[in-house]
């Protein structure tokens, strides 16, 4: 067996594209875009990329972009009072603060001062809280693309669907798990501390692997025939990115696997313009995008 490989630039694509009808549905409707902002501190290189993709990508869809670029000496205070004023801003639908943030500034203090009506990462305690509750709220874009990946494979339908998370992290690991259980998938989530990892991921129909350990899950792993989100991206010493999943082993049994890159990235932020969009809807009144998604 040769897994397919899940493009997910391609999906990407296909998501921009129903978020750009979207907005121009919600324009005609509400006489105005939605607005993005998106804030920087530092002047750290790969969050640099990561911005200003964002910023690319949130133009081309149809909304407005408003970039915050702040210096490495920013206090948390100057910080707090920018996010207020983006809260208060009529304009800005989402509001995204670049992690990592320089040491002098608490990123909890931060996120939890983003309103959760704006809060398209999904980080604020009230939105974890909708999420872990099967309740609604903003998903963090990460597990949200994840979800919109794997979805295809399983007919839209995740119930009953043998599921592991590989990691446990507020920002994969435990929302995965918990949008997977609102979708009545079984789940088990797996970790360091885990006995006998392996077996675990052995029996799983879908696994999705955030663990932050280059090559981690290996061939032997993987039962034959299952999907694999693959999340990791990890610089070796020579330079080449790759993920958590060993890919040529991991191809080699599975039936469809993510690259690294190539695979759940472009689609990360395919879904910070998606909750934006849903944050616009929301605003207004308007309820949650109908784009297709099927999930």
């Amino acid at each position: 067996m040769t897994a397919e490989r899940i493009d997910g630039r391609l999906r990407a694509k296909e998501l921009d594209s129903r978020v750009t009808e979207g907005v121009s549905a919600f324009s005609e409707k509400v006489g105005r875009v939605p607005g993005l902002a998106a804030v920087l501190v530092g002047t750290d290189a790969a969050s640099q990329i990561y911005v200003r993709n964002k910023v690319k990508r949130t133009k081309s869809v149809g909304m407005l972009s408003f970039e915050h670029v702040l210096p490495e000496t920013t206090t948390e205070s100057d910080l707090l009072s920018l996010v207020d004023d983006l809260n208060a801003d009529p304009r800005v639908d989402g509001i995204l603060v670049q992690l990592p943030l320089p040491g002098q500034i608490r990123a909890e203090r931060v996120t939890s001062a983003v309103s959760p009506e704006k809060d398209v990462d999904g980080f604020h305690i009230v939105n974890v809280g909708a999420v872990a509750s099967g309740v609604g709220g903003l998903v963090p874009c990460t597990p949200l693309g994840c979800l919109i990946l794997a979805a295809p494979f399983f007919g839209g339908d995740f119930a009953g669907v043998e599921s592991v998370v590989v990691g446990r992290s507020n920002i994969v690991g435990r929302p995965m798990a918990n949008l997977l259980l609102a979708r009545r998938a079984t789940v088990t989530v797996v970790h360091s501390a885990t006995r006998d990892v392996a077996s675990h991921v052995r029996g799983a129909d879908l696994v999705v692997v955030a663990a932050g350990s280059a090559g981690l899950v290996r061939g032997d792993w993987v039962g034959e025939g299952a999907v694999v989100i693959d999340v990791g991206i990890n610089r070796l010493a020579d330079g080449k990115v790759v993920g958590d999943v060993n890919f040529e082993e991991v191809s080699g049994v599975a039936r469809a696997l993510t690259p690294v890159p190539g695979g759940v990235g472009p689609m990360t932020i395919g879904c910070l313009l998606l909750n934006t969009l849903t944050a616009a809807l929301r605003r207004e009144g308007l309820g949650d995008p109908d784009i297709g998604l099927g999930i």
